[in-house]
């Protein structure tokens, strides 16, 4: 009974077999048709043909399965990985995203598999305009926006907060489009935790630091020298710090209020400019520096004056700092004409060894020094006017005051002196006379 099983299986087996091969006949006599009027030759392709058929039909089986393995791994690898993906076809309908982007942007009625416009399944608009501009113009680009995500149980949208997201898209073929999404939040908010505990010991620390200057002072008057120098350091040093906690305070209040209040008006630059070196002079002719200045008679920007003074006092102080005994601070003022009406461009520029080019993108940060950018002499340490010598907020600050007037600040070294060179743009100049030169 068994083997009589074993030849009926067999024998099925067989039957399919040259079942299928009569079929594959059949297909390769329909595609040789067109040639039958060279009848003679036929049998010889068909010879030829079949095994290569048969071989090259293997081989699209085969490449057809390495794809589909190959892009079930992406897929795996995509919803394993921290950052959300999707990916939108022509007409931006939704075609895939992994399980990141679905937590992200609150995707609960999207399934796999299904095919939906991105704008039904997601109300941003930051998105979709991203999308737009990265079909359009054929470059990756990035965009970073606070997302309020929406979802139709009334319950749990109270629940929902918003998030700090940034994304970075990329054009695909056929008009496709992919996006990495990112969610910032956490790091935000550990960022305002740090600045608000900071602040907070700022504050603490005026108090004794201001007690401590004033037993310095107490014991100044009763010392006789030489033991009265131990405290004018001590002086020195209490209002360094002093300084320091205050300029702390201060930059983390505009960075906390970007749009600070501005007490605006129209102020001439040059006089302004003139008057920040006054102030730094005696510094300067220590050191035998001078100043040239080049650049329009009267050049007037609305702005508020004395957090414009501040600006050019810290940037004046930072290049007398660097630059060496008898040079020449340069700077040049001009107006430049762009779409948006004329903008006034101010370059400051050293004789110093300027910046390292690895420290050129953190020139700005907090805190932040390079340790082969700039040498600091001792003498120029000691008479710097800012009080904050070495902090590494000084620059930080300028950058806050200059981009809540609306403008930009950049930090470059000068091809011909081979110092520092800052430069500044401010919007909304009015100029009052021809371009002339001073020294």
């Amino acid at each position: 009974m068994f083997l009589l099983g074993f030849f009926l299986g067999l024998f099925v087996g067989l039957c399919v077999w040259v079942w299928q091969q009569v079929n594959l006949n059949r297909y390769l006599e329909g595609l040789l048709q067109p040639l039958s009027s060279h009848s003679h030759k036929i049998t010889n392709i068909k010879l030829l043909l079949r095994p290569r058929v048969r071989q090259e039909i293997s081989m699209v089986n085969r490449q057809r399965e390495d794809l589909q393995r190959s892009l079930s791994m992406y897929r795996e690898l995509l919803d394993f990985a921290p950052l959300g993906y999707l990916q939108v076809d022509e007409e931006n309908q939704l075609l895939w995203c992994n399980q990141q982007a679905r937590e992200i942007l609150y995707l609960q009625r999207w399934q796999p598999g299904q095919v939906r416009l991105l704008l039904e399944l997601v109300r941003s608009y930051e998105l979709d305009q991203l999308i737009e501009q990265t079909r359009d113009w054929q470059k990756p680009q990035v965009q970073e926006w606070v997302f309020h995500p929406s979802c139709e149980d009334a319950k749990v949208m109270t629940e929902l907060k918003s998030m700090f997201l940034r994304a970075s898209s990329l054009p695909l073929p056929t008009g496709q489009v992919g996006v990495f999404l990112e969610n910032c939040q956490p790091l935000l908010d550990m960022k305002q935790e740090r600045d608000r505990s900071f602040s907070d010991l700022a504050h603490e620390l005026r108090t004794p630091l201001t007690a401590i200057r004033l037993v310095a002072e107490t014991l100044q008057t009763r010392l006789e020298a030489p033991l009265d120098r131990w405290v004018n350091r001590l002086i020195q040093e209490v209002d360094r710090l002093i300084n320091l906690v205050q300029s702390w305070l201060e930059l983390t209040q505009m960075e906390n209020n970007p749009t600070m209040q501005l007490n605006l008006e129209m102020v001439e630059m040059r006089s302004l400019i003139t008057s920040a070196w006054e102030t730094l002079e005696p510094i300067a002719q220590r050191l035998s520096l001078k100043i040239a200045y080049s650049g329009l008679e009267s050049i007037y920007i609305q702005a508020d004056k004395s957090r414009i003074y501040q600006v050019f006092v810290n940037l004046l102080d930072n290049s007398i700092k660097y630059s060496p005994p008898g040079t020449t601070i340069h700077i040049d003022t001009k107006i430049i004409s762009t779409n948006n009406g004329q903008m006034l461009e101010i370059n400051i520029i050293d004789s110093g060894v300027g910046f390292a080019i690895a420290d050129l993108p953190h020139v700005f940060e907090r805190f932040y020094r390079g340790d082969k950018a700039r040498h600091r002499s001792p003498v120029n340490e000691v008479n710097s006017t800012t009080g904050i010598v070495g902090s590494g907020l000084g620059l930080a600050i300028v950058q806050q005051i200059v981009i809540a007037h609306g403008g930009l600040i950049k930090a470059m070294n000068h091809p011909e002196t081979g110092g520092a060179w800052l430069q500044i743009h401010f919007l909304q100049t009015m100029t009052n006379s021809p371009r002339q030169d001073y020294s």
